[in-house]
């Protein structure tokens, strides 16, 4: 069994209880949503503390009924089968609440953007980009996520070269940030009249999304230029000087908005430059803390390939985890579930084993 830390269990049961019976009680709706937020959070350790004393104690009973001389052999091959089961039990419960009580990334339960651009491969690159969003979306749906587009612009031949979008809902960086970097595509092009296989790529970036109290922009350190969008046409794109260009001074980052509203195009490029220089700041987090970042799946680095669509194989392949899935149709339709948590649990060990616990 693995020692956990008996007196914060005990104590985090304890205020789960006084949380419960404050809420049935009755109090004010203002404190309520406080008591029930905290209620929520602290909920799934609660039950998985008193699913493991339930399980130790019956454990207890069982291992008396084992030293009791009076015990014929019959019970005791039931009893030493019902502490083989329970063993297994409070091994899983250990396991779980170990990893309840690792540090948390307190950006996990924020909302995120979602950037996907299209890299090598021209107009391959960016139907790819388009089906990777789709993909996204999908999942997104399947998850009672929200996706709104903040900014597009699309492929010559279909698809994009460039989305951005924010996905609103609970859990969403936890559950997609690691998706960050190159997907490279392996198939034969809609383009393409020779059926050759061809090789393309898409950049996907995830970033939490920041509040105006994480980032601080001063008026001084950003350069904001109207300019008349352009483009080849299409839904997303109008010819009004609506277009606006956010240029933060200090780091040169640079976010262009085109949509219909200069108004809204103003808001949403400070949405995203607030995400990019948070995204940034927790870059610079995780360098200096050498052990954060070799905790990660993979570097981080957006440059890196970190996985694979191969569609004549119907196949996928993440590369940091060497995971190969052969549902590679089901997982474009928003089936991500399995290699997000794949790459969870990875994420997990690592930190497990860090921390000196044997997963």
């Amino acid at each position: 069994m693995t020692s956990l830390p008996t007196e914060r269990l005990d104590q985090v049961v304890k205020r789960y209880e006084m949380l419960e019976a404050q809420m049935a009680a009755g109090v004010d709706p203002e404190a309520y949503v406080k008591l029930s937020s905290e209620y929520a959070e602290i909920q799934d350790m609660a039950g998985k503390v008193r699913a493991l004393r339930k399980a130790e104690g019956e454990r207890a009973g069982l291992q008396a009924l084992l030293g009791d001389a009076s015990t014929d052999s019959e019970m005791r091959d039931l009893a030493e089968a019902e502490i083989e089961e329970l063993d297994a039990t409070i091994a899983t419960l250990e396991k779980e609440i170990q990893i309840l009580l690792l540090p948390r990334d307190l950006a996990d339960e924020r909302n995120a953007i979602l950037e996907i651009r299209a890299g090598t491969g021209g107009d391959e690159a960016a139907l790819f980009a388009g089906d990777l969003f789709r993909m996204y979306e999908r999942y997104a749906a399947s998850r009672g996520w929200k996706i709104e587009v903040a900014s597009v612009s699309e492929g010559e031949k279909g698809g994009f070269k460039e989305i951005i979008a924010t996905v609103s809902g609970r859990g969403v960086f936890a559950a997609l940030k690691f998706e960050s970097g190159v997907h490279r595509v392996q198939r034969v092009p809609e383009t393409e009249a020779g059926g050759r296989i061809h090789t393309s790529a898409a950049t996907v970036a995830v970033l939490p999304e920041a509040e105006e109290v994480d980032i601080e922009i001063k008026p001084d350190e950003i350069r904001i230029d109207t300019m008349r969008a352009s483009g080849s046409g299409g839904q997303h794109v109008n010819t009004t000087d609506s277009a606006v260009r956010i240029t933060h001074l200090p780091t040169g980052i640079m976010v262009v908005q085109a949509e219909k509203s200069q108004h809204q195009n103003r808001a949403k490029a400070m949405q995203i430059l607030r995400a990019r220089l948070y995204d940034l700041q927790r870059s610079k987090v995780d360098d200096e803390r050498s052990e954060s970042r070799r905790l990660q799946v993979g570097s981080g680095d957006r440059s890196e390939r970190i996985r694979t669509y191969n569609f004549p194989q119907g196949r996928l392949t993440d590369h940091r985890i060497n995971l190969t899935l052969y549902k590679l149709e089901r997982i474009m339709e928003g089936e991500l579930g399995e290699v997000i948590d794949a790459l969870t649990a990875d994420h997990q060990s690592k930190l497990l084993a860090d921390f000196g616990v044997n997963g």
